[in-house]
């Protein structure tokens, strides 16, 4: 079987990390896969914000956890280590598109690269906020800019889960 297409069924989300932090290297491949998706005219509008900072990283986790209603003491990014956060254009019309075809090259290439991943939402609503917007402007990110979701990164603490089996009735030829 063609190697991508093996990736596609075998990548599942890992809901329990490891503390380990990947290499670095294995996390600039990762953002480059990110950086190789279709976008929109071509327009590239996502960007990637790369955090492996603890102390950022658990700030991002406790406000993502307050957005989402958990009680305290819960962490959205299931201990993951790394977080590839993924915010488009706010006024690019395909901006939602072109940023789920980052995260989607991303959490391919992590398992490609034998880490495990998962889509945490809420990077909208978070983005949105004075203390994140100026996270941005302090790494020298100018303009307007939309959370699409943080891409959880790590070593996987125990085996992948298996797939669901697929439904059925999810495709019609137009022959």
């Amino acid at each position: 079987m063609n190697e991508i297409i093996k990736a596609m069924e075998e990548r599942r989300s890992i809901r329990k990390f490891l503390g380990t932090m990947p290499p670095k290297e294995a996390l600039e491949q990762i953002i480059e896969a990110g950086l190789y998706a279709a976008s929109g005219k071509g327009n590239q509008s996502p960007i990637i914000v790369a955090v492996t900072d603890r102390e950022v990283r658990d700030r991002l986790s406790e406000a993502n956890r307050v957005i989402g209603g958990w009680k305290e003491g819960f962490d959205p990014f299931y201990g993951a280590p790394a977080l590839l956060i993924v915010l488009a254009q706010a006024e690019w019309p395909t901006r939602v598109y072109d940023g789920s075809l980052v995260m989607g090259n991303m959490m391919l290439a992590a398992h490609s690269l034998g880490l495990g991943s998962i889509w945490i939402h809420r990077a909208k609503e978070e983005f949105a906020l004075e203390e994140w917007k100026g996270l941005l402007r302090s790494l020298g990110v100018q303009g307007e800019w939309e959370g699409i979701g943080h891409c959880a990164i790590g070593y996987a603490d125990g085996e992948a889960p298996q797939a669901a089996a697929r439904k059925s009735g999810r495709v019609f030829w137009a022959e």
